[in-house]
């Protein structure tokens, strides 16, 4: 900004203001516009501004508000902005990523009065954003050839995330001594993001192996059979330097909305590696602990934030305001009920989710025992052996297309197609 506008640019930390001496924060703020008024017209940039900006005593409870040195240090912040923008020609910019807890009297008119927010990259944007990291890389065709399927592979990544990705990718062609980054690093470092390091020294009984096999493939059939779930890309049971023994990879598409319907499925598919785990051992383990945590949040914020029970009604009770505030803003009945009808709505996506699965009991057995001898599969391994999904293509770009199009850049002709039957039980490729 200071660049396009050819002015000084003058720039701090939130924490750098507040030190332990009293009164040092309320005169460094005094310096900084003391300097940027010698340089005017100028660019005035503080980053991470809540550490100094937090709400004052008396508007929020608990440890989250201002101390006395802070509160002095906003004060004097706020003298010094009231006014200046139309008499002394700075312009005061700040960045933070909690919005929430800055003082109002820092969002009034005269002070930050305009407030921009940078969401999540979309589509389109993660796109332009790998073009630009990958500029810098070696790579065996155009930076454009594969921008856009990894674009689709990370929906909810920041510019950060993929910038990371791009950097694995990198390093792990450099391991490999390759001389350019190929399509295999690009998904290795996806995958490395999404699931962590494959860790393969990490030793499985066969009793253990076999019961994460069954765990991962039901996630898989439940999701491959319910309509709204996401579209499978890979499932594995190469174990995880994240403490995962397996894990199944999905695209998820890049919504904002969901309805009820498509809730209770992601609900269902979740649970699905308890259920299979049920099924086929006729006991439980450990495994599905994070799978609960999933679970029982979604039926939470679907009965008391988002509306969709009808005995708890139309309220919204965030469970953030709940915290900030240190106490519940309803009564113990509200609360009994509330406990009660996620109870239930976990009880009958459970209960969904063990019809799917002994209605393909068959399909369970045969993607786990394949699973138990190639360790990962990936979409196209999984319809040779299911057949196509019985709602037909969730998602815009196969992994086949990936292939193609970096295929047709290199003018390689592709290779045959297999066959593939609904009912076939032979091993995949």
């Amino acid at each position: 900004v200071a660049t396009e506008a050819n002015v000084p640019f003058l720039s701090m930390n939130g924490s750098e203001f507040i030190e332990m001496i009293g009164g040092l924060g309320a005169a460094r703020v005094r310096d900084l516009f003391k300097e940027a008024r010698k340089r005017t017209p100028c660019i005035i940039y503080i980053d991470e501004i809540d550490a100094i900006g937090k709400k004052r005593s008396g508007e929020i409870s608990g440890m989250t508000g201002a101390t006395g040195e802070s509160e002095q240090t906003l004060n004097q912040l706020l003298v010094e902005m009231d006014g200046m923008a139309t008499v002394e020609n700075i312009i005061v910019l700040s960045s933070t990523n909690r919005a929430d807890v800055l003082d109002k009297a820092l969002l009034r008119p005269g002070r930050f009065d305009r407030h921009i927010l940078i969401d999540l990259p979309d589509l389109d944007e993660r796109k332009q954003i790998f073009e630009q990291h990958l500029k810098g890389i070696a790579l065996e065709k155009a930076p454009s050839a594969y921008s856009k399927n990894l674009a689709f592979l990370t929906p909810g990544f920041s510019g950060a995330d993929i910038a990371n990705i791009c950097n694995e990718a990198a390093l792990h062609a450099a391991r490999l001594k390759k001389k350019k980054v190929t399509r295999a690093d690009l998904e290795y470092a996806v995958e490395r993001v999404v699931g962590g390091t494959e860790k393969r020294s990490h030793a499985m009984t066969p009793e253990t192996k076999r019961v994460v096999a069954y765990h991962e493939s039901g996630h898989a059939i439940v999701g491959w059979m319910l309509k709204h779930t996401d579209a499978l890309l890979k499932v594995t049971i190469v174990p995880r330097t994240n403490l995962a023994l397996g894990f199944a990879q999905y695209i998820p598409r890049d919504q904002k909305l969901y309805s009820k319907e498509e809730l209770f499925e992601k609900m269902c598919m979740t649970l699905g590696g308890r259920v299979a785990e049920s099924l086929t051992f006729n006991r439980i383990t450990t495994g599905a602990q994070n799978d609960l945590e999933k679970v029982t949040k979604m039926a939470y914020a679907q009965v008391k934030e988002f509306g969709m029970n009808d005995y708890v009604g139309l309220v919204c009770f965030p469970e953030q305001e709940i915290k900030e505030r240190g106490r519940r803003p309803y009564s113990k009945k509200m609360a009994a009920l509330i406990d009660e009808e996620a109870r239930k709505l976990v009880t009958r996506a459970y209960k969904k989710t063990e019809e799917v699965l002994l209605q393909h009991k068959e399909k369970l057995e045969l993607l786990a025992e394949t699973l138990l001898k190639n360790e990962t599969l990936n979409y196209e391994d999984v319809e040779a052996l299911l057949g196509p999904p019985p709602f037909g293509k969730k998602r815009l770009i196969e992994p086949a297309e990936f292939e193609e199009s970096v295929r047709k850049d290199a003018g390689d002709t592709p290779p045959p197609k297999i066959a593939k039957a609904a009912t076939s039980t032979s091993a995949p490729r």
